[in-house]
């Protein structure tokens, strides 16, 4: 019977190599692959140094998106001080729900039986309950839609945290969570990680309110070693999914997005 051919799907979360190796997690790094060229080594001569420390320092914490030509583009277009906001808004809703899309790829599944509209049986996954998102006001809220987009009645928190004027220090003005957020799931979103700061207190107000920091995954599009480094030695528990990690990061994101540089 073609019910008997039908495999199991294994969820997108799942590992299909268990014997996959930290250095292979952070595979996807953009300078990984290949010695850099000339022009390379003068614009940017540590690059090769800082891939080897943030495959050494931070490990598995880390997920890189699998750099391709699209994603490249995109990220180029966004780095472009010449790039209109028309398409500086553009590319990055379309950076963000790659972001996206591979953030609810960490998200547990549970395997599930349908039934075809011709009658038979299929066997597939489908997302466990318990999950939220949580934006960083303001450039997190950037990456609200694209979220929506995927999962139409998701509940999104917010968190709103500045830099004290007198120490610099990033300080929470505002947090609304929902009432659960301790049983969830979080994806907190962030786009642009910089130092660090600002997510590391972020997470810290998050397990305050009973949340452990192995069920945060972050969502960014952008982070410097420094950032992602900071991160996961105040929380090695963390999940954080970028697309690159690079010394210089679009700090011009959040103006750039929200039409206020």
């Amino acid at each position: 019977m073609e019910t008997d051919l039908i495999e199991k799907m294994p969820c997108h979360n799942q590992q299909l190599n268990n014997t996959e190796s930290p250095e292979h997690a952070a595979k996807h790094v953009r300078f990984s692959r290949s010695s850099p060229s000339a022009d390379t080594c003068r614009d940017e001569p540590c690059e090769n140094q800082i891939t080897s420390d943030i495959q050494r320092q931070i490990g598995p914490q880390l997920k890189l998106l699998p750099l391709n030509d699209q994603i490249r583009e995109l990220q180029t277009i966004i780095r472009d001080k010449t790039t209109s906001r028309g398409d500086f808004v553009f590319c990055a809703d379309r950076l963000i729900r790659l972001v996206v899309e591979e953030g609810l790829n960490q998200l547990p599944y549970s395997e599930c039986t349908v039934t075809t509209p011709t009658g038979h049986k299929y066997e597939g996954v489908k997302f466990e309950k318990g999950n939220c998102g949580v934006s960083i006001m303001r450039s997190g809220e950037a990456m609200e839609q694209g979220l929506r987009d995927c999962c139409r009645s998701i509940r999104i928190g917010k968190i709103l945290i500045q830099s004290d004027e007198e120490t610099q220090k990033a300080k929470v003005y505002y947090a609304k969570f929902p009432p659960d957020i301790n049983r969830r799931k979080v994806l907190l979103m962030y786009p642009i990680l910089s130092t660090g700061n600002t997510v590391i207190e972020a997470v810290r107000v998050l397990t305050e309110h009973g949340l452990q920091a192995k069920h945060i995954i972050l969502l960014s599009l952008f982070s410097t070693p420094h950032g992602a480094r900071s991160i996961v030695q105040e929380f090695p528990d963390i999940t954080i999914l970028t697309t690159e990690v690079h010394a210089v990061a679009p700090t011009h994101f959040g103006q750039r997005y929200f039409g206020t540089d």
